[in-house]
């Protein structure tokens, strides 16, 4: 049987680029056989999803641009403009982008994994993968009609969710808020109606096993730079408690390093002790680590004393200040 629907996919994506091999849009071909989703995805649903839909949808847009601008451009660029053009290209042009995406992250492996980068961002604003599906899945239910739910990467490589009609999608200048799609949920009913007939949420919550997180992790990846300081944990964990309380003691109030003098004393010390990538390890750094954990337990012997705030907010400031001097000899290394 996997034979066969390998062969079948074969047969009809080689006539498919066949007969438009003069076209501009091609359809793309899959990465599994059309009987490999089916956990969530029935053979049927995807072969008349792929070679007829979207198909549909690559001969409709290579109509609609003949003879015009669009002809020149690529798909992204017709998109990023897509007002200028007719609601057939931006149909048909948005019906190609948003499903070749939608076939990348999908995947017959089973738990594929979130990169750690990744992870860290959607931990960071959604407060984690159970999390970020809810938001994803209600986004899907709460599309009226036809549609897409998308997680996409704003101008600030922010991850945000939203929903568009028909076949708009984040990267069209029509749209409520622009991004960078990485995943794209397909809520329009030939997705689905085979299997679950008018059952969306049954199909929503099938479709979570088939995702394929290292896919979206790669395309997050590719957009948003890694960190200078990724690769040292330490020193962005010690970096999370001095902010969090020496900002407030800024307005005044002391009561969070009072409270949390004996943490950050133990994030210098496992900063000191941490192992220092290499394009940081000098002797400079070195020493400046050790100044840290000196001045820690130096301001955590000024609150245990009962010193006065003015003394405390000293010791704090200094404190603050060697963190700096790391951060600035850390850019000056990085340069050389």
């Amino acid at each position: 049987m996997l034979r066969v629907n390998v062969l079948l996919q074969f047969i009809l994506t080689t006539f498919s680029l066949s007969l438009f091999a003069q076209s501009k849009f091609e359809l793309p071909p899959l990465d599994y056989p059309y009987n490999a989703l089916e956990r969530a995805i029935d053979e049927q649903t995807m072969i008349i999803h792929h070679t007829k839909h979207h198909q549909g949808y690559v001969n409709n847009l290579n109509k609609a641009i003949e003879g015009t601008d669009a002809e020149n451009l690529s798909l992204e660029e017709i998109l990023k403009n897509v007002s200028k053009y007719s609601d057939a290209v931006r149909n048909n042009a948005g019906g190609h982008y948003n499903h070749s995406l939608f076939w990348k992250i999908l995947t017959p492996k089973t738990n594929t994994q979130p990169s750690k980068r990744f992870l860290e961002a959607v931990n960071k604003q959604f407060g984690g993968m159970d999390s970020l599906k809810i938001k994803l899945t209600n986004a899907a239910l709460s599309r009226f009609g036809s549609g897409w739910a998308w997680l996409s990467l704003d101008e600030n490589n922010k991850l945000f969710i939203s929903s568009t009609p028909n076949q708009d999608n984040p990267l069209m200048d029509v749209v409520e808020k622009q991004g960078i799609p990485i995943l794209g949920i397909d809520v329009w009913e030939h997705a689905y109606y085979l299997r679950y007939q008018n059952k969306r949420n049954d199909y929503l919550t099938a479709l979570w096993s088939v995702i394929n997180w290292e896919e979206v992790s790669k395309r997050y990846e590719a957009i948003v730079p890694k960190g200078k300081f990724d690769d040292w944990p330490e020193l962005k964990s010690f970096h999370e408690v001095m902010a969090q309380t020496f900002h407030p003691s800024e307005e005044g109030n002391l009561e969070p390093i009072k409270t949390r003098i004996g943490e950050l004393v133990e994030k210098a010390n496992i900063l000191a002790k941490s192992n220092i990538p290499q394009e940081f390890k000098s002797k400079k750094i070195i020493q400046a680590l050790n100044q840290l954990v000196s001045d820690s337990k130096k301001l955590q012997k000024t609150i245990q004393s009962g010193a006065s705030d003015e003394k405390i907010k000293k010791d704090l400031s200094k404190l603050h200040d060697v963190f700096h001097q790391i951060i600035g000899l850390c850019s000056n290394e990085g340069r050389h």
